[in-house]
């Protein structure tokens, strides 16, 4: 399938049914006193249930000997049917892109803070791999954004996030001008101190700061938020998914920095053109059947608080 391929939407489904979970790989943000709590019993669980756990090094490090078999983190998804992410939303950002040309399913349990995208609480892991096990579990597609980097006419850098990307200006730039292009029509150019291109499932994160509206995950589009755009009929716009962008920038310090899902920085100059379109795979998450995104809403965003 190539990249501008159209993936056929299944916002929610069950795992398939031909494939065997055998061997589950761990990622963890090492923070060794969560991990002292959370891992061990979880890895007794898996080998009672005859799977076999596979960590990274992080987790290693924190359990000792009881870890098993390890590998490195990056390898860890060639070798597993299931991920088992432990931590909060950055440390399942990272792993979405570490599964993003594969087809392993991910369990994302919080053991941060806020956990947006890591709604599975600690309370619910257990019922979650019984659902598992019984091969009655629920999976919520997510569409990932694929970026390019071009310059003069050649692919520099090639990435995918599952948030968001966004074009900003270095730290003591003046406003950028930002030409956006969709499927080669011109668009329009935006003055602004940036421009973010977000997944739904990113709806709620940066673009959400910056004014944009909240997408419902499964939703088959892209939203284009400007960061404090100087004509204010400068509005986020939410296109299809299936389309091409095309962003290229002016800026009188001949810089820009393309930021992938907050982690990934690439330093742009001018002349460079950002391609963004969907990823050939989406990221399924294993969700619990309980818990409905508008209950996530209520609970992470306090709608309906005063």
């Amino acid at each position: 399938m190539t990249v501008n391929a159209k993936v056929e939407s299944a916002p929610v489904t069950e795992f398939a049914k031909t494939k065997m979970i055998r061997t589950v790989g761990i990622v963890s943000r090492p923070r060794r006193e969560d991990l002292l709590r959370v891992v061990p019993p979880l890895l007794e669980w898996l080998r009672t249930h005859g799977y076999e756990p596979l960590c990274d090094l992080e987790t290693a490090e924190c359990v000792g000997p009881l870890a098993g078999r390890t590998l490195e983190r990056e390898k860890l998804p060639g070798h597993s049917d299931l991920m088992i992410v432990l931590g909060g939303d950055g440390t399942l950002l990272s792993a979405a892109r570490l599964v993003a040309d594969r087809n392993v399913p991910i369990l994302a349990v919080n053991l941060g803070g806020l956990g947006f995208l890591t709604t599975v609480s600690q309370d619910e892991l257990y019922p979650i791999l019984e659902e598992i096990y019984a091969d009655k579990h629920q999976i919520s597609e997510r569409v990932m954004l694929a970026s390019e980097v071009v310059r003069g006419g050649s692919v520099l850098r090639q990435q995918s996030a599952l948030n968001e990307a966004v074009l900003n200006k270095a730290a003591l730039a003046r406003i950028m001008d930002f030409e956006l292009r969709v499927d080669g029509e011109y668009v329009t150019t935006y003055k602004a101190d940036g421009l973010i291109v977000s997944t739904p499932t990113g709806s709620t994160a940066y673009s959400l700061s910056a004014g944009g509206p909240i997408v419902y995950p499964t939703v088959d589009s892209f939203v284009i938020t400007p960061i404090c755009p100087h004509t204010l009929t400068n509005r986020p716009i939410v296109i299809p998914d299936s389309v091409t962008i095309e962003i290229g920038f002016q800026s009188g310090e001949n810089t820009a920095f393309l930021t992938l899902d907050g982690q990934i920085g690439i330093k742009l100059t001018q002349g460079d053109r950002v391609v963004l379109r969907q990823g050939p795979n989406r990221l399924r998450l294993v969700r619990a059947s309980s818990k409905t995104y508008y209950a996530i809403l209520r609970s992470k965003l306090k709608w309906g608080e005063r």
